[in-house]
């Protein structure tokens, strides 16, 4: 998946600035895809020229002039071509997996800080998106949401991410613990 179907992706919710678009990442898309806001305004600007968003501009009288995206027909026309073809297998590159890998060689007690901090960190994810989730299905349950619910694939990808975040966290803190045991049956034998 490139950025750019990220991007039109978030846009199909309605107009955004570059910076709605931002937030919008941290919170919604941020579980699936990162990109920093310089990259999405990049984005932003290749997906203008190349007919896939159409921006306007916004004169505000109390903050500076914005302008505001959406998805044209040819935008929907490259998501629904890009929803259409096979997707490609999914890949891990994460750098404490490097750490890991080095872990019986080099040292361990840098890399069980690191495993226990990101596992603080996939907490805070699963919390911050269970908010989300909880906020998109309102009064409903979930298993209500899920059959009549308005906007379900933002649910399901949210749901997704919880389910990484709860396995990540789970990893890291056995790894951790592993660790941490092996370190005193060397120190003791």
């Amino acid at each position: 998946m490139a950025l750019r179907h990220a991007v039109l992706a978030a846009l199909l919710d309605g107009e955004f600035s570059g910076y709605e678009l931002a937030k919008s990442f941290d919170i919604g898309v941020a579980n699936f895809w990162h990109a920093s806001p310089q990259q999405l305004y990049a984005e932003l600007a290749k997906l203008e020229k190349d007919g896939l968003v159409e921006g306007r501009q916004v004169v505000q009288e109390t903050r500076p002039n914005k302008r505001l995206f959406q998805v044209t027909d040819a935008g929907r026309a490259e998501l629904e071509a890009f929803a259409a073809a096979p997707p490609k297998s999914s890949v891990i590159r994460d750098d404490l997996l490097v750490k890991v890998q080095t872990a019986d060689r080099i040292g361990i007690e840098p890399v069980i800080g690191q495993l226990e901090a990101r596992a603080v960190a996939a907490d805070a994810k699963i919390e911050l998106l269970g908010k989300v989730l909880r906020k998109m299905r309102g009064d409903l349950d979930e298993e209500e949401y899920l059959l009549r619910g308005e906007r379900i694939g933002g649910y399901l990808t949210g749901l997704r991410g919880i389910a990484f975040e709860q396995g990540h966290r789970d990893w890291c803190r056995r790894s951790a613990a592993i660790l941490r045991e092996r370190r005193k049956t060397r120190a003791e034998g």
